[in-house]
């Protein structure tokens, strides 16, 4: 992002990209409790620059993660209530998510039991070996790019955490799947972006003037 601070602290539309993230959960009536996970260093920033300016009243925690994406949703999914139904799981800089999604993707979490959003993919793909070589051409028409929002049953991912963890973990549905649980795919949004390079910015600033999202 060639930024001082974290992409999800970058002003967009004249607040973090955090902020507009957070507004949707707490605009979501399907939402009871917001748990916020950041990197140690940033609690204070995270603190000051976000939850302090902002009326959000579904706030529960603010909690240090860890050195892997995996053990940061570990921490955050340690301060859930034993009786929680349903866990999301949502990056922290894509805050194009709409309400619509969101709950379309918790009610096929509550059918059954684990629900991702993704997308179609529309780019042709090769898998690649040493030196660039190419190995393969794959069928473009079963393959689909995660997204979050990742919804689950309490328990069941849970269940997954409680297992050994993995060396490489990409999202909390491989977790699952490893477990031999059941994912669905919800179909994501395009606009729904994970804000990574200036670009990516750049385009959400113009979604939003656009009203390209809720």
């Amino acid at each position: 992002m060639k930024s001082n601070v974290n992409k999800q602290f970058i002003s967009l539309k004249g607040k973090p990209v955090l902020a507009h993230t957070l507004e949707k959960f707490e605009r979501s009536p399907l939402i009871n409790d917001i748990i916020v996970v950041v990197r140690d260093k940033e609690i204070e920033l995270c603190r000051s620059a976000v939850l302090d300016k902002h009326a959000f009243k579904k706030i529960k925690a603010l909690v240090a993660g860890g050195d892997e994406r995996v053990h940061s949703v570990a921490k955050g999914l340690a301060q859930c209530s034993e009786d929680t139904d349903l866990v999301v799981v949502h990056d922290g800089a894509r805050p194009l998510l709409t309400l619509s999604l969101l709950q379309r993707v918790l009610e096929k979490a509550l059918e059954c039991g684990a629900a991702i959003a993704a997308v179609h993919v529309k780019d042709c793909i090769k898998e690649v070996g040493d030196e660039g070589h190419v190995r393969q051409t794959l069928e473009r028409s079963c393959l689909w790019a995660a997204q979050t929002p990742q919804a689950f049953r309490y328990s069941v991912l849970k269940e997954a955490y409680d297992k050994a963890l993995p060396d490489v973990v990409y999202d909390d549905a491989m977790l699952v799947e490893l477990c031999q649980g059941d994912v669905r795919v919800v179909e994501g949004d395009y606009r729904n972006i994970k804000v990574t390079t200036p670009a990516d910015l750049k385009i959400a600033a113009v979604m939003m003037e656009e009203s390209a999202c809720e």
